[in-house]
């Protein structure tokens, strides 16, 4: 009985134990269930939260995108904004213009900027165009296809094309890209809505291998709301009324006296002109053109400038010299660079003292200058490019602005470089290896055109550079998937993956 009773006891203290462990393992199960569906929870909502950042990400930029909300600009030189100048003119038009951008959509500087000038006047209308297929008409009109990158901007009859090249250039000064946007639309609305464009005219008839070589440079006048006509004072007589402008390039033979007397009466009347000359190293005698020069105390010439500092030329080539291009003169002042220019085989501007000068009523303004180390060489005979003896070293004078009072009322300019190969589009070579068209060195047209715009009076012209030290990065539409990619789901996993890690290590 005993034994039986002992036998029982053991028997029910197992099952007791049993039932404990069992009690036991389901607590663990039910703490563990209940951990697990937390997590579950956590991980759910905080998947869903960043669902909803993305979705809210993508929404609200597509909205802003649709909006067209201007951008706040909070660069020093305001480099993503309209200038007042350019705003003044917008303001002004009062006819309907079109800016049409052809596949333009990677150019979001572009884009912006067209965007600018439509809210400042609802006249201006901005069109995108990403298939040209769809546009048969016009893809006929300016021969568009799948790879043309064009800004149209017209009115009426008039247009103007714009490339994605004519929005930038660069001052080789400081080594930064200088950005054109702003300028080059602001001047194509000029050129398409302007009632009266300034006249520049070219004086023919002495040089006409010369010519062909001015092709580039006459562009880019009439690209800054120019006309640009040649002009044969045998042929008319006179310079024409409506002259801005009187361009001369270099001359192979003397005027003839009815040309030099109708440019002295357009001197007297307050005519404006631009020389471009190269040294008459061939010394042709131009007693009649030398009346012209006299009549402002300069002359050009016979002999060439030289280079010694190497800094200062083109490799191996001391007579493609650098010129340094005054800072804050009257033809940069408002161009916001350093600017610096390439003349070849130039020669030097001579002036009379300042007695005379007063004398003629006439003001010098020093606007281009060689190097002190470089040397005037009036014996071209000579062949080495190394100084001799006779040769005469020293900074020299290559481009100046005389302003001449004619009387109370009547003021007559002219602004002189003593080189003309550096506005044409000779080829240049470079160590012999390269070629590059003279006018495309440094800021060589630049510094002509701006010289022009100086002596029309454009004051509506936008003679605007902008610093821009940022790089536009084209990407293709793989790589625009990687990088989308990168930006959502890279981040999206790190933060799982991180509350995962999380929830392991609490379990433990």
């Amino acid at each position: 009985m005993k034994k039986e009773n002992k036998n029982k006891k053991i028997q029910d203290n197992k099952v007791q134990k049993e039932e404990k462990n069992l009690e036991v393992i389901n607590k663990k199960e039910k703490k563990s269930s209940s951990k697990m569906k937390l997590w579950l929870s956590k991980t759910i909502y905080t998947v869903i939260l960043i669902a909803i950042i993305i979705l809210a990400y993508i929404g609200i930029n597509l909205l802003i995108e649709k909006a067209n909300i201007t951008d706040i600009d909070l660069t020093a030189d305001k480099v993503y904004s309209l200038s007042d100048t350019s705003k003044s003119i917008v303001k002004s038009i009062d006819q309907d213009v079109d800016i049409i951008l052809v596949n333009m959509s990677n150019v979001q500087s572009v884009i912006d900027f067209s965007n600018k000038y439509s809210k400042e006047n609802d006249k201006i209308k901005v069109q995108e165009i990403s298939d040209v297929s769809q546009y048969p008409e016009l893809a006929k009109k300016y021969n568009l296809t799948d790879s043309s990158y064009y800004i149209i901007v017209k009115s009426g009859s008039k247009e103007k094309i714009i490339t994605t090249s004519d929005l930038y250039t660069y001052d080789y000064t400081t080594g930064q890209e200088k950005d054109l946007t702003e300028e080059t639309m602001t001047n194509a609305l000029l050129n398409v809505t302007i009632k009266d464009k300034p006249k520049i005219y070219f004086l023919t008839g002495h040089n006409d291998n010369l010519t062909s070589y001015l092709y580039s440079f006459k562009q880019s006048l009439e690209n800054e709301a120019n006309e640009v006509e040649d002009l044969d004072l045998l042929t008319t007589g006179k310079i024409p009324d409506d002259c801005s402008t009187l361009v001369i390039t270099t001359l192979n033979e003397d005027i003839k006296t009815i040309e030099k007397d109708a440019i002295i009466k357009y001197i007297k009347k307050g005519g404006k002109i631009i020389l471009f000359s190269d040294a008459n190293v061939t010394k042709i005698k131009m007693p009649n053109f030398q009346k012209v020069l006299d009549e402002y105390g300069i002359s050009i010439s016979e002999g060439i400038l030289l280079e010694q500092d190497t800094s200062k030329m083109l490799s191996g080539s001391p007579s493609a010299i650098l010129v340094t291009v005054s800072q804050g003169s009257s033809i940069t002042n408002k161009t916001n660079m350093n600017m610096n220019a390439c003349f070849i085989n130039a020669g030097k501007i001579n002036f009379k003292d300042d007695e005379a000068l007063e004398k003629l009523g006439v003001e010098k303004e020093v606007l281009a200058t060689t190097s002190e180390k470089a040397f005037y060489r009036s014996d071209i005979s000579i062949t080495s490019t190394s100084k001799a003896t006779s040769d005469e070293e020293g900074k020299a004078t290559v481009g100046a602005l005389l302003t001449k009072k004619v009387d109370d009322d009547t003021t007559s300019k002219l602004i002189v470089y003593s080189n003309n190969v550096f506005i044409t589009n000779m080829q240049i070579s470079i160590n012999n290896q390269y070629y590059l068209y003279a006018y495309e060195f440094y800021n060589n047209e630049d510094l002509a055109l701006n010289s022009i715009s100086y002596l029309t009076d454009r004051e509506d012209t936008i003679l605007i550079r902008k610093d821009t030290e940022t790089s536009t990065y084209t990407v293709t539409e793989n790589q625009q998937r990687i990088i989308l990619a990168i930006i959502f789901a890279v981040p999206a996993l790190i933060t799982i993956a991180g509350i995962i890690i999380w929830q392991v290590r609490r379990r433990k």
